[in-house]
């Protein structure tokens, strides 16, 4: 792959171009250049917070860097020095998990979120004249309106004047500096703040044909720089938001709970639409550098790209039914579909006229590697990048039948390779080979192995008996009908036999004592479980009672770290709280929002699920699971390069347009989880749980995918790091608290809403 270059071309040209096409601002394109992210190396190691940096983030002309970190402290960074300016003692009693420099204050003004649930403005011509160590000045204004954690701070370019902060009490606020320096009022109760722009506390959904019910816990927000008018929103589900601002209703306060404003868009993948899972949710939603394209990043999964201007042409949106219908088997006789195909689910591409020949060379020698990958066996991530370089970089350029051949190629190879999600990526490529050639039997073969993965045997079953059908001589094929009908009827028997021996849930849980198995969220491998298997009981029930883990809160700097195994230790507190309100956060007497356990099967009928739009390309490799902050960015002015940090202590670097990994650092001792690009150089600033942050310039004397870290040179193979990580993503989240530790704790019942430690069981 590496002779095959990238697709922002050779960059000695674009340096040439200069001298000639003055009107255009080359000099966006050489930001982020391949040539110049391959040469990505450390450069410096700044030191100053005393725990883990939560935040960092540019002013707009990139001579300064702010971050904010468990020490409660906001640090101010000078980019040409990279020394320490000022750091300020915010009087935040939690940790920091956000901060922004306020647009058109001349960098005087900068803004924190936190942990304990307020949001903080601090004035820094107040420091003008001090040293580094005179670091106490009170905050110009104090908001404390929110009643839970402080995730994400947005601002909107040319208003020096507002900042909206998005909290896990599921609101998003708008905080007018004009109105007023504290929230709430003296002698009013946080209930009273007028300043909720989102109530979404009634927001969540279980899935896409579910009707919103419970709270979503808002975890990132951002605000369109090309289109400041659009707000997206990410939380503890799986579907961002994007909102008009010009279309909400005024200003609210939060004593009433509101049902949630109707939305511009959802975006989604489509796999994880349907899944009924609380355990998926948003860590990060960013607008692209053009406003054109969202990136999310996801908590036990990985980190998708949208297109926010598709929904005029419904090329990427997909409704409830349509997830379904991928995953059915439509009859086909006589070569015509007896039922129409689903509608736009997938982009087509067009052929265009051009340099064809060039192309089809590249195509073959690229189909050559993949073909290769899958009879090895054992390097099928490189085939697969090479199929993808085909079908996303040269698709306008193929004839269907070639683009056909590598889409089941690449399904065959994602069959193979196994990693998290990979069979409904093989379903998509399955069904668009479908739609080229409907008599295709491989492509009906591999969505038959696809099924059975995720466990649905008998709609496996139909597209392997379709496929026999179609090639009855082949033994291949042969196999697979045999295979499946093996697998259903142990599935059946297995049902059987819990039939006959399973023990009432009423028995397991009817104890004082309740062991975590019994609270906590079941592992993906169940809730993966398919119609023909038995389901998890916490998908298929409306669980009484809700927990969580506050982990992350407690991995600050003086609290220590398993560095070979990147187990994190610290304090674990839960919170239980009944599926309707909790007491701090309940509705009034007015409130229009009822507990899931109230809603009737007449409210689920008459809900109409909004259409979603789907993802246009998946970034994988690196794994989001341990900690509750972790980013995935644009990189450059142009954004056409993908970065995200990993729980394995690198960070990773995307082409945006083929989804080609291009490099991975090592910039953290146990977890990267800010990965933010200078406004316009080639710089890269990172942080994490190690108390520093990290520059990162192209300083490398040669290119290559991967380069030295933070304080020894990278060794570690590209694809066992990466296949580490998928191993990571698929034990959930209990790994990394982790579950062995978990499994010696128990918990005796609480009063509701109530915040206690676990306390340990002997082992």
């Amino acid at each position: 792959m590496e002779s095959f270059g990238f697709h922002d071309g050779n960059i000695y040209d674009r340096l040439e171009t200069r001298r000639f096409d003055v009107g255009r601002d080359v000099n966006h394109s050489l930001q982020m250049h391949s040539s110049m992210i391959r040469r990505l190396s450390l450069e410096k190691v700044m030191e100053g917070h005393q725990g883990c940096v939560n935040a960092v983030a540019w002013n707009s002309k990139g001579s300064l860097l702010i971050s904010g970190s468990d020490d409660t402290r906001l640090n101010i960074w000078s980019y040409s020095s990279r020394k320490l300016l000022h750091s300020i003692e915010t009087g935040h009693s939690a940790n920091i998990f956000c901060t922004k420099f306020v647009p058109e204050t001349s960098d005087e003004l900068v803004v924190s979120g936190a942990g304990d649930a307020e949001v903080r403005l601090f004035n820094l011509s107040r420091l003008s004249g001090r040293g580094s160590d005179d670091n106490v000045i009170p905050p110009s204004a104090l908001y404390q309106c929110h009643t839970r954690r402080v995730k994400k701070l947005a601002v909107e370019v040319g208003n020096p004047n507002v900042v909206w902060s998005a909290s896990e009490d599921g609101t998003l606020r708008q905080h007018d500096f004009r109105e007023g320096t504290s929230c709430p009022p003296a002698g009013s109760s946080r209930q009273e703040c007028r300043n909720v722009l989102l109530d979404l506390r009634c927001g969540a959904k279980r899935s896409l044909s579910d009707p919103p019910k419970q709270i979503l816990a808002l975890k990132s927000c951002d605000i369109s720089s090309t289109r400041p008018h659009l707000l997206l929103v990410g939380g503890s589900d799986s579907f961002a938001r994007l909102y008009d601002r010009r279309m909400l209703p005024p200003l609210s306060s939060c004593q009433n709970r509101m049902s949630p404003p109707p939305c511009v868009n959802y975006f989604c993948p489509m796999h994880l639409s349907e899944r009924g899972r609380t355990s998926v949710h948003l860590t990060h939603v960013t607008f692209s550098p053009m406003g054109e394209e969202v990136l999310l990043s996801y908590s036990g999964e990985h980190v998708y790209l949208m297109d926010v201007n598709n929904a005029s042409r419904s090329a990427m949106q997909y409704t409830s039914g349509d997830v379904s219908k991928l995953m059915s088997f439509t009859p086909i006789l006589n070569g015509a579909e007896l039922q129409s195909p689903v509608s736009n689910i997938l982009p087509s591409c067009h052929t265009r006229k051009g340099n064809v020949g060039t192309t089809l060379e590249k195509c073959r020698k690229l189909i050559k590697i993949a073909e290769k990958s899958l009879e090895e066996a054992t390097n099928c991530f490189y085939g697969i990048e090479a199929c993808n370089e085909i079908l996303d970089g040269c698709c306008r350029d193929i004839e269907p039948k070639l683009k056909h051949g590598c889409l089941c190629l690449r399904a065959a190879l994602l069959l193979k390779r196994k990693w998290k999600n990979d069979a409904h990526m093989a379903i998509r490529d399955c069904y668009n080979a479908q739609r080229i050639d409907n008599s295709s039997f491989r492509a009906l073969c591999h969505m038959s192995e696809a099924l059975s993965q995720l466990g649905k045997h008998k709609d496996a079953l139909d597209f392997a008996i379709a496929a026999q059908y179609l090639a009855p001589s082949n033994s291949k094929v042969a196999e697979r009908v045999e295979n499946v009908k093996k697998d259903l009827a142990a599935v059946e028997a297995e049902k059987n036999n819990k039939a006959n021996d399973g023990v009432p849930r009423s028995e397991l849980r009817g104890g004082k004592i309740l062991s975590l198995s019994d609270i906590l969220y079941r592992s993906e491998a169940n809730s993966d479980a398919s119609q023909d298997g038995p389901r998890s009981e916490r998908e298929d029930s409306d669980y009484d009672e809700e927990v969580e883990l506050d982990f992350e809160t407690s991995i600050s700097g003086d609290e220590g770290h398993d560095v070979e195994s990147n187990i994190l230790h610290g304090s674990l507190n839960v919170r239980f709280h009944r599926r309707g309100d909790s007491p701090r956060e309940s509705a009034g007497a007015n409130g229009t929002c009822g507990s899931p356990s109230s809603s009737s099967q007449n409210d689920r009928i008459s809900y109409q699920p909004e259409p979603v739009i789907d993802m246009k390309q998946r970034y994988v490799g690196h794994c989001n699971v341990g900690t509750d902050i972790k980013q995935a960015s644009f990189l450059g002015q142009k954004g056409e390069y993908v970065a995200s940090g990993s729980d394995d202590g690198r960070w990773f670097i995307w082409e945006k347009k083929t989804g080609r990994l291009i490099k991975m650092l090592l910039g953290d001792d146990a977890v990267v989880n800010c990965v933010q690009c200078h406004p316009f150089d080639s710089v890269v600033a990172t942080s994490g749980i190690d108390n520093t942050i990290k520059i990162w310039t192209p300083s490398a004397p040669v290119p290559s995918i991967v380069a030295g870290g933070a304080e020894r040179p990278e060794t570690a193979d590209v694809l066992v790091t990466m296949e580490n990580n998928q191993r990571k993503l698929c034990r959930n989240r209990e790994a990394f608290l982790p579950f062995e530790i978990l499994e010696r704790f128990r918990m005796h019942e609480f009063n509701e809403g109530t915040f206690h430690p676990f306390e340990c069981t002997q082992s």
